[in-house]
């Protein structure tokens, strides 16, 4: 192959095979030869498709050479996070050494729309067990050992989406999709120096993906630009049957939204609080930036409990997905040895307690609107440090990590969110930005992060591996 496609956006990516210039069986190729002798070192693959890829990259290869172009991701390899079913006797394991061998019969929704698009499955990707689901508290919480960070091998690369993150910027996929309920998404990205979008809830279809809690889980791209998420979010977007909770709205990714070039950001009230030196040196670089591109303004959220209203209707909604591993006593089969017990713990917490924290959700759904009617994006540092150190706990059992309002926040009411990459702290990790913004209005977020990325470099810096 002439030329390199590693590290390519996706719209120059699928320029070359359009044109001819690469052939999706060579890219193909390439990226499942990275993934084979660069995955281990990640910690980042569970499975490798070799078969169903050169497959389907093959009838790729076909289709464009008749002039059957499907568009921008016919051809173009990705991995998939192992929660997501996939069938032709292909593992799901759901980063579980008890699920080790579970297998499905059919493809998640999202795994079916990408084959649709004529995307190339070369991957399932690594998690950590449960999607997090039974509280875990450090970095080894996987049967196929912790996320390691592409940009320093002595971190972490996030959770739960650990192999998502480490294969993107480790090039060995060009995108992979990710599930966040917390923060699994936006944390991976953030930590690995990549574009991560969390949809609105109901944006995407989950049908097929493993449930945690099934009125915060979302499914979404982790990319190498925010562009690359716009693309990829209208494949795997829209309305699906066999997932009630889907919405019937329509999505269509405004890749020429420029608005002008003006925006209207809100930041936080001491929206740095709990962050360490370079995430708070590149925010406020990062703001700088941003007053070119439109007006800032400080807001303050009502007081209310966000953290306590979100971890309760996640802690709840865990313990009743996974009751029959619970009561079974097949938790003692997890990895992380505080995923043996803390399950139990749920099972305390009240009725009244779950349907107090479903109806303040309501609350929190109304005023965040009300303060984001009047803005495109709410900005916030991404992470508030880099990524920890792998052999070092991220949690103490009695809480103790820092506030993440914008996560408790965004997920409990079922925003938007993208993270792009905005400097590097220390160990030569990346820090990220957050655009956060209403409800379906994913468009407006992508061109808020389109027009940072336009205008700074950090997304074209790649670990060196």
């Amino acid at each position: 192959m002439s030329t390199d496609p590693i590290f390519v956006p996706i719209r120059q990516l699928a320029g070359l095979v359009r044109d001819r210039k690469v052939s999706p069986v060579d890219l193909a190729e390439t990226y499942l030869r990275r993934l084979e002798t660069l995955g281990p070192r990640w910690n980042a693959v569970v499975t490798i498709t070799r078969d169903r890829a050169m497959a389907e990259a093959r009838e790729a290869e076909r289709e464009i050479a008749s002039g059957q172009y499907r568009g921008l991701l016919h051809g173009i390899p990705y991995g998939a996070k192992d929660l997501l079913a996939t069938s032709g006797g292909i593992p799901t394991t759901w980063g579980a050494a008890v699920f080790r061998n579970q297998q499905f019969d059919a493809d998640a929704t999202v795994v079916r729309k990408l084959r649709e698009a004529g995307a190339v499955l070369c991957a399932k990707l690594a998690m950590v067990e449960l999607a997090g689901g039974m509280g875990y508290r450090q970095p080894n919480a996987s049967f196929t050992g912790p996320g390691v960070n592409p940009w320093n091998a002595d971190a972490w690369s996030g959770g739960s989406s650990s192999g998502s993150g480490s294969a993107v910027a480790a090039g060995l996929v060009p995108f992979a999709i990710g599930s966040e309920t917390w923060g699994s998404i936006l944390g991976p990205a953030g930590y690995c120096g990549l574009a991560g979008l969390r949809p609105t809830y109901g944006r995407v279809s989950r049908h097929g993906a493993m449930a945690l809690c099934w009125s915060l889980d979302k499914l979404g791209p982790l990319c190498l630009t925010a562009d690359d998420c716009g693309v990829v979010l209208e494949a795997i977007a829209g309305s699906d049957p066999a997932d009630p909770t889907t919405t019937a709205r329509d999505f269509r990714y405004a890749d020429g939204d420029a608005r002008d070039g003006r925006f209207r950001f809100a930041v936080l009230q001491n929206a740095t609080t709990g962050c360490d030196g370079a995430v708070t040196t590149a925010y406020t670089r990062s703001l700088e930036t941003l007053r070119a591109l439109g007006t800032i303004e400080e807001v303050a959220l009502p007081d209310l409990p966000y953290e306590a209203i979100t971890r309760t209707i996640l802690q709840v909604e865990a313990a009743s997905a996974f009751e029959d591993l619970i009561e079974s006593g097949g938790i003692a089969g997890l990895t992380a040895p505080e995923d043996h017990w803390s399950a139990y713990a749920r099972d305390a917490i009240l009725a009244k307690d779950y349907i107090k924290a479903l109806r303040l959700r309501t609350v929190v759904a109304r005023e965040m609107d009300r303060v984001l009617s009047r803005f495109d994006a709410i900005v916030a540092p991404g992470r508030v440090a880099v990524a920890p150190p792998l052999g070092r706990e991220f949690r103490s059992p009695l809480g103790g990590s820092a506030p993440d309002i914008p996560g408790a926040v965004g997920n409990g009411a079922g925003l938007p969110a993208i993270v792009v990459p905005n400097g590097v702290g220390d160990g030569g990790l990346p820090t990220s930005l957050m655009f956060m913004g209403r409800a379906w209005e994913e468009n407006a977020i992508l061109a808020a992060a389109r027009a940072y990325q336009a205008i700074t470099e950090w997304h074209t810096k790649h670990p060196a591996l």
